[in-house]
């Protein structure tokens, strides 16, 4: 009994051990692939769920301007983009000869990415529990 007891040992059992270990991390099955990739979904999904959110609180706001969009701001750029990349051509091929204003888009463009900037940190302060 002395050799089978020697051979079914913790000592004997370490090395069987560590090799199924080894084996188990370099071989993953299909169901363990499977939820993986269900849990890479989800954590994608997080940041949709929290605009949904966001959105369902504007939507139930009684002024269009809040609930329609972000304030001010985001209503002038929406109207100069509309003129400048819809309005203005589409006038420029009915009447080419009358010539239409030519928006600064530049500056449009630096003030529409500062706002998302500003809405952007808004939000992290909502989420840190900063704000009212």
């Amino acid at each position: 009994m002395g050799w089978l007891s020697a051979l079914f040992s913790s000592n004997a059992q370490a090395p069987v051990v560590a090799i199924g270990s080894l084996l188990d991390e370099l071989f993953t099955s299909d169901e363990e692939t499977l939820n993986l990739e269900i849990l890479k979904q989800r954590v994608a999904q997080q940041p949709n769920l929290v605009q949904n959110k966001i959105n369902q609180v504007q939507a139930a706001h009684r002024s269009i301007f809040v609930a329609g969009a972000r304030p001010f701001l985001m209503w002038v750029c929406g109207f100069g983009f509309l003129f400048a990349f819809v309005i203005n051509p589409t006038l420029q091929w009915l009447w080419p000869e009358i010539g239409t204003p030519q928006l600064p888009l530049d500056v449009m463009m630096e003030l529409t990415l500062a706002m998302l900037g500003l809405a952007g940190l808004r939000t992290v302060e909502k989420l840190k529990g900063v704000s009212r």
